[in-house]
C-alpha cells in the first residue's frame, strides 16, 4: 500500500496575548479560532528583545491534568515550585513539566542582551493519569541530538524520533514527536508521522511549501504562523529562494471530554471545582495522601 502525504487543512494566524504578570505572548492553539488540537490544548510563542515585554513573568500558579512544555531559543527562564525543584533552562533547553494531581510553580525570565525568545506547549493528560505524582524532565540542549536529514534539513529531535535517533524526552502518554527543523534554500524535509496522529508546525522563519508528494504541490506557510496537517502517512516541506525553521508537533489524540479553566484541564466540570475547592482549602499540591 502506498503511502499518503499529508496536506495542509488550515493556517492559523496567532493572537497577540498578555499572560502571568504581563508577558507578552502570540497564541495560536487556545485561541477562538483553533481552541485545542487533541491532545494539544495550547501553544505560546514568546519573543522580545524589550524586557518589559516579558520580566513580570509568570510568579507562582496551579496547575493540574496536563502538562507544559517550555523550550526556549534564546534568553534564560528561571523556575521554581512547591516541590522544592528549582533552576533555569535557557538557549536549546527543553523543560516537560508533568503537572499531574497539582503543582505550584513560578517560571520568571530573566533580563538578558539576546532577549527572551521559545514556546510553550500544553499537552493534555489521559482521565487515568490526571491525578498522577508531577514530574519534571529537564533537559540541556547539550543532550537533545540533532540531525541531518536526506533532503538537507538540519533537525534537532527534541522527542520521538528522526534520522536514526530518538529524542531525550520519554514516558509521555501522547507518544509525542517534537523536532525543531531548520530547512536552507532549494531543499527538502520528509517525515512519517503515524496515521491517525494529530500534527502540526509552526513556522518561526522563513517560509516554505508544505504538503504534497512533489516540490510543485502543498501551500505555502511564512513566518509567524502556525499550519494544521490533514491526516496521511507523512508530511514534506520543500524551500526555494529561502529558507525555513519550523517545530514539527504530533501526538495521539485523547478522545476525552475535556473541562478547562484556566490553569487546569480534567474531564468533568465537578473535577474542576475539585481543583478550586482543593486551592481554597490548601489541599491543591499533590501528595502521596492524595492519589485519587
Amino acid at each position: 500500500m502506498s503511502l499518503i502525504a499529508r496536506e495542509i487543512d488550515k493556517i492559523i494566524e496567532p493572537q497577540e496575548v498578555m499572560e502571568g504578570a504581563g508577558v507578552r505572548l502570540r497564541r495560536s492553539i487556545g485561541t477562538h479560532t483553533l481552541d485545542h488540537l487533541d491532545p494539544f490544548l495550547l501553544l505560546d510563542n514568546f519573543g522580545s528583545d524589550n524586557p518589559d515585554d516579558y520580566v513580570a513573568g509568570f510568579p507562582l500558579h496551579p496547575h493540574r491534568g496536563i502538562e507544559t512544555v517550555t523550550y526556549m531559543l534564546a534568553g534564560v527562564v528561571n523556575h521554581k515550585d512547591t516541590l522544592g525543584n528549582s533552576g533555569s533552562i535557557g538557549a536549546g533547553d527543553v523543560q516537560w513539566m508533568t503537572a499531574g494531581g497539582g503543582i505550584m510553580h513560578e517560571e520568571m525570565p530573566q533580563p538578558r542582551p539576546e532577549g527572551n525568545y521559545g514556546f510553550q506547549l500544553w499537552v493534555n493528560l489521559p482521565a487515568k493519569l490526571k491525578m498522577s505524582k508531577p514530574r519534571y524532565q529537564d533537559i540541556r540542549a547539550s543532550q537533545i541530538p540533532v540531525v541531518t536529514a536526506g533532503g538537507g534539513a538540519r533537525v534537532r529531535v527534541i522527542a520521538g524520533g528522526a534520522g536514526g535517533v530518538t529524542g531525550p524526552v520519554t514516558g509521555i502518554a501522547a507518544d509525542p514527536v517534537y523536532l525543531d527543523v531548520d530547512a536552507p534554500p532549494h531543499s527538502s524535509f520528509t517525515h512519517e508521522i503515524e496515521r491517525g496522529h494529530s500534527a502540526f508546525s509552526y513556522v518561526f522563519e522563513g517560509e516554505g511549501r508544505f504538503g504534497g508528494s512533489d516540490s510543485e504541490a502543498g501551500t505555502r506557510v511564512s513566518a509567524t504562523r502556525l499550519a494544521v496537517w490533514g491526516d496521511g502517512d507523512y508530511v514534506k516541506v520543500v524551500t526555494t529562494d529561502s529558507p525555513v525553521r519550523f517545530l514539527l508537533i504530533s501526538g495521539k489524540p485523547l478522545n476525552e471530554p475535556i473541562a478547562r479553566y484556566g490553569p487546569f484541564v480534567m474531564n468533568t466540570r465537578a473535577e474542576i471545582e475539585g481543583a478550586l475547592r482543593d486551592l481554597r482549602e490548601g489541599r491543591f499540591v499533590w501528595s502521596e495522601s492524595r492519589k485519587d
